[in-house]
């Protein structure tokens, strides 16, 4: 895996955008310029304990002088997002990768995007872009309120009429059929909780959108509370050497223990960062990262499992 560049940014602005989300702006103590980066992009925040978290890139890419994104604040979670809002004051130290794109625009006539919450934040870079070109593109914002709608001036700055949003508060809730059949030369964005994307995949199946047409980036794990992990075996198709994967660790894990190295950053199932392939075994995928298509041969370990025994291309 090729190393990612690391910068130590300077916090220049924190605000709050709703109650529980910070837009921060990020700058280079010396440098003018940061690495260039397409709507869609991320970048990861190294914490204190080493741990990285992935933010979304939410400001202009032709402002090369800063990088902007937003946190929202989850004090149930696991702790960066509350490390980010105590700690990343004006004037803090930050340590950020280069941008990457996992999530780029499509090339399209008319462009769709539903977004909910903190999912805003690559689309507005997105609609930023279109809005630019003069493209025709809609977008539906779900938000439980517009108190808790993050970067909504911004969005409808951008976006103009082309906006619809749905605050639940006031009795206006989405309805994924309302996307409609695809029209020709039509792209579909979908950016937010998991099951704001499982609605949207679930919907556009019904109205015959074909997979490769609907492009999906997930902010939060799996809601699976159900779920109830059994112990299973992983067989290194390299070696032949079967690792036992007890039923309260992860593949993940396990592989690391016996002095495998795979890469990893969100460990999710949302960044695809841990993803690798496997040619045996019936996998429960729990990721939001591989395409129902790369379902049959690949496999997020940091939280996907196997029936019985699962034969990796390691």
């Amino acid at each position: 895996m090729t190393a990612r560049i690391i910068m130590k940014l300077r916090v220049e602005a924190a605000r709050l955008t709703t109650p529980k989300v910070m837009h921060l702006r990020l700058v280079h103590p010396l440098k003018p310029e940061l690495p260039a980066w397409e709507p869609g992009a991320h970048v990861d925040l190294r914490l204190p304990d080493g741990k990285i978290r992935q933010y979304s890139l939410c400001g202009d890419p032709r402002d090369r002088g800063a990088y902007e994104i937003a946190v929202k604040r989850e004090d149930a979670g696991r702790g960066a997002s509350r490390w980010a809002h105590e700690t990343l004051k004006p004037g803090a130290i930050v340590h950020v990768s280069a941008p990457r794109n996992n999530f780029p625009l499509q090339t399209a006539e008319r462009h769709i995007f539903v977004v909910g919450g903190i999912g805003v934040t690559p689309v507005l870079a997105m609609t930023r872009r279109l809005a630019e070109r003069g493209a025709d593109f809609a977008v539906h914002f779900c938000a439980p309120s517009e108190t808790d709608a993050p970067m909504l001036a911004e969005l409808r700055a951008i976006c103009g009429d082309r906006l619809t949003t749905w605050f639940s508060a006031e009795g206006r809730r989405f309805d994924a059929s309302l996307i409609g059949p695809p029209g020709a030369a039509s792209c579909l964005y979908v950016c937010g909780p998991q099951r704001l994307l499982d609605a949207v995949r679930g919907a556009t199946a019904d109205l015959g959108w074909p997979e490769d047409l609907v492009h999906a980036e997930a902010f939060q794990a799996t809601l699976d509370e159900n779920f109830k992990p059994e112990p299973f075996d992983a067989k290194l198709a390299s070696t032949g050497e079967v690792l036992h994967v007890p039923a309260d660790r992860s593949l993940l894990d396990v592989l690391r223990d016996h002095g495998i190295t795979m890469p990893s950053s969100c460990e999710l199932g949302v960044c695809g960062s841990c993803v690798c392939g496997y040619s045996e075994g019936v996998v429960i995928h729990r990721d939001a990262a591989i395409s129902v298509a790369a379902r049959q041969d690949h496999i997020a370990p940091c939280v996907s499992r196997a029936r019985v025994s699962v034969t990796l291309d390691l």
